[in-house]
């Protein structure tokens, strides 16, 4: 809460008008009550950047089915409950955008089976649901991230060595590298690019 209070008076002072709103990424109920509440504030609704995600890096044989349902939960149902609830009210021309994941496309980092699958699930949502909603001018992208420095994978974790190891500039990236991309995506400079899958991973792929 205090971080996202924080992000709020950043954009206040910026002169940009935010509000914070907490929301479970797999409660429907909650998801919907967000995107509502953003429509009554602002007016409408342009952009939605699905970034709930998780992973839990482990053998997939030695994965409970308890840890494997939390993350296709988070990282595919719940892109489904946000994506389908901002459809309702997204105006023409609006933009849907992904947070997937390098390993969505190509696999090189043992203990997250899982997560790869899901993250190649969102990979082919994006495609399909460009199709879909085209003609009402909105674009559906999807950006891959690689290592990227955040509390979940930090660069200084035990999980970082074979994934910096495995870029071609050898080193992890920021939040910042990611949100350029979101930013670019969501402006009008990107008005033609849809159902891609664009890799932000520090040369991972390559």
């Amino acid at each position: 809460a205090d971080a996202a209070a924080s992000v709020v008076k950043i954009i206040e002072g910026a002169g940009g008008k935010a509000i914070a709103i907490q929301a479970e990424a797999t409660d429907a109920a909650a998801v919907k009550a967000a995107i509502e509440k953003t429509v009554a504030t602002f007016g409408g609704f342009d952009v939605l950047v699905n970034n709930a995600g998780t992973a839990i890096p482990k053998k997939f044989e030695e994965a409970t089915l308890e840890e494997l349902d939390r993350v296709i939960d988070i990282n595919v149902r719940g892109t489904f409950i946000a994506t389908q609830a901002a459809l309702k009210h997204m105006k023409n021309g609006g933009r849907i955008i992904m947070i997937g994941s390098c390993v969505g496309e190509r696999m090189m980092t043992p203990g997250l089976v899982a997560y790869a699958a899901t993250k190649g699930a969102i990979k082919m949502f994006t495609q399909g649901l460009s199709r879909e909603v085209g003609d009402r001018g909105i674009t559906v992208n999807n950006i891959q991230p690689g290592p990227i420095d955040t509390e979940l994978n930090p660069a200084a974790g035990e999980w970082a060595v074979p994934q910096k190891a495995n870029t071609a500039l050898n080193r992890y990236g920021s939040v910042d590298d990611i949100a350029a991309m979101v930013a670019f995506v969501a402006g009008p400079e990107a008005s033609y690019i849809t159902g891609a899958s664009l890799t932000v991973d520090g040369g991972t792929n390559a």
